[in-house]
């Protein structure tokens, strides 16, 4: 079984011509050759420039369950070799634990309304794996060799799941009676609604933060569109709750377009093209949380329509959560949306299949979005970043089987995309980026993607600028294996030993890969049911003990150094879908 050791901790000026990204102080890195230019430039900055660090504001992002994200604007730093490590605990607790440092935003990559000015930079980053409702404590540790030298420590409480109000007034609603108790419902309010067809278009009134209105479904309540555009048509609203509800026969289930503070729990959407929709001014778009829900939109697999306009969720604005839904049967399951800001934004947990477009769209976030621990099986392409402005968007610990072309779209000039620990097993070449335009300031680590046959097992025909790309693993029958900035490299051995990526690249056997026996699909028109994708590994792969350490991600790892993949050796499989009601 091959084991490398990972290797040592580095941090050093970005390299465009290289095309290795030094945003984070990560395993793996540039060749000696490549150090001395980072050298030279940094030798060569005008002396007027102002090199040691000035920290100025501290942004907290909108917490949400399970997350905390900060971004910190730095003036100074002309020579780039400034860090931010970070450091976090319960307020309770007396151990520091240790998490991702910030990660340096390149300006370029962010749109221009809200660029820093020359001379600054912004470090953005998130912490994970959190408990909600809980008060943690943020140690950031501003370090310059040049000077500057700040830490700061912020008190952050994370995101409660809303629940139905306590001592609320309980009213029965039958289906002819709907539209008239809405009309009368008051902050804190819980509508019950009976068994029944509820025929129309409904607009709930808002709450108040803390008093929701609620509607609340008995089994077998169902909320009819009548073929018109809404189920739910309540843009511009707030503090409400929906839940155990059935939505069906509209082109949109649900609007609340530029709203706060919803909660869509349990419920159905069938026989609509759209399931959820909250996007345009997105300054007022917070708090929202999607979970435990279905959502069975019209599209079918295999693809035959080309990109379909279907959708499950689209969401924009901050602090919004879609965890443990089944999606399936749209062109996108579930995207983020070009309305600002759009920053700290979790998906998790969600079952996706069935998609004939893209799994997940994490396309114009901005900073600390996060998709992590999905389950996407019978998808076109997987996970899009087409584009992201500037980042962090972290992608982590996803599963994807049976894709048709691209595991990660990156067009349109994306900049600031983190993939770790993701699974990818499809017909065909492993992995593939197929854009002329060119990809910034992205870093994948511990990444696994398998194949069949194809001329490569990565291609990427994109300009590759600042990125990191290493400790991955790839399977399959290939010709050569990695084409990177027009550059060809016929073996894994090559590579590591000329090209700028991939030092620490492992080919793993597909054969004998997963302890669930499966192979990679030959032809990607076959369904496969959800629970096929299974991607744990079998102990005795290649892909054990290979992977780089990368704290808050895999920390507790089980043998000499971290697995390659969504998956520790070991591991259960963690819940994807709604999850049981609790008793």
């Amino acid at each position: 079984m091959l084991k490398r050791p990972p290797a040592p901790s580095v941090t050093a000026t970005p390299n465009r011509t290289s095309g290795v990204c030094r945003a984070y102080g990560l395993p793996g890195g540039p060749s000696t050759r490549a150090s001395r230019v980072l050298l030279f430039l940094a030798l060569t900055v005008p002396a007027l420039a102002e090199n040691a660090s000035r920290p100025l504001q501290l942004t907290e992002e909108l917490p949400t369950l399970k997350c905390l994200g900060v971004r910190w604007l730095i003036a100074g730093d002309a020579n780039r070799n400034a860090r931010v490590e970070v450091a976090y605990r319960k307020v309770a607790e007396a151990q520091w634990r240790k998490a991702l440092d910030l990660f340096r935003v390149d300006p370029q990559g962010m749109r221009s309304a809200v660029r820093p000015p020359s001379g600054h930079f912004l470090f953005a980053g998130s912490v994970f794996g959190l408990d909600e409702d809980t008060d943690y404590e943020v140690r950031l540790s501003l370090k310059d060799p040049d000077g500057g030298d700040t830490e700061k420590v912020v008190k952050m409480r994370t995101w409660a799941e809303p629940k139905l109000p306590l001592h609320s007034l309980a009213i029965q609603v039958t289906p002819d009676g709907l539209a008239a108790a809405l009309a009368k419902a008051r902050p804190g309010d819980v509508l019950h609604l009976a068994k029944g067809v509820y025929k129309g278009t409904f607009r709930p009134p808002s709450g108040e933060p803390g008093k929701p209105v609620c509607l609340v479904g008995e089994d077998g309540a169902v909320l009819d569109g009548d073929g018109k555009a809404n189920c739910i048509s309540a843009p511009g609203s707030h503090d409400i709750i929906l839940e155990n509800l059935a939505f069906r026969n509209a082109t949109w289930a649900l609007n609340f377009n530029a709203s706060a503070r919803i909660t869509v729990r349990r419920c159905l959407i069938t026989d609509c093209e759209y399931g959820f929709v909250a996007t345009g001014n997105a300054p007022a778009i917070e708090r929202i949380l999607i979970a435990d829900c279905t959502m069975k939109g019209p599209s079918t697999w295999p693809r035959t329509k080309g990109i379909e306009n279907a959708r499950g969720i689209q969401i924009a604005g901050q602090g919004n959560v879609v965890c443990y839904n089944r999606i399936s049967g749209y062109a996108d399951a579930i995207d983020t949306f070009s309305s600002y800001p759009c920053s700290a934004i979790d998906f998790y947990g969600n079952e996706i299949s069935e998609c004939t477009d893209d799994g997940i769209e994490m396309d114009y976030s901005e900073h600390n979005t996060r998709c992590f621990e999905n389950r996407l099986t019978n998808c076109f392409q997987g996970i899009s970043i087409q584009p992201i402005h500037g980042g962090p968007v972290y992608v982590f610990r996803n599963a994807m089987l049976n894709l048709g072309l691209e595991t990660f779209k990156m067009h349109n000039a994306p900049s600031g995309g983190l993939f770790f620990h993701n699974t990818s097993v499809k017909a065909g070449i492993p992995l593939v980026l197929w854009t002329g335009q060119p990809v910034t300031n992205c870093v994948y680590r511990n990444n696994l993607f398998i194949g069949t046959a194809a001329n490569y097992a990565y291609e990427t025909t994109a300009p590759m600028r600042d990125c990191d790309f290493d400790f991955d693993g790839f399977g399959g029958d290939w010709k050569s294996f990695l084409k990177w900035n027009s550059a060809r490299y016929a073996t894994v051995e090559e590579a590591r030993d000329k090209c700028p990526v991939y030092k620490h690249a492992v080919r793993v056997d597909t054969a004998t890969l997963f302890a669930s026996g499966l192979k990679p699909p030959t032809d990607e028109k076959a369904q496969l049911p959800p629970t096929a994708n299974d991607l744990r590994l079998k102990e005795g792969s290649a892909a054990i003990d290979v992977g780089a350490p990368l704290p808050n991600i895999n920390d507790g790892f089980a043998g000499k150094a971290p697995d390659l993949g969504a998956y520790e050796l070991g591991a259960p499989l963690p819940h994807y879908g709604p999850r049981p009601i609790p008793r």
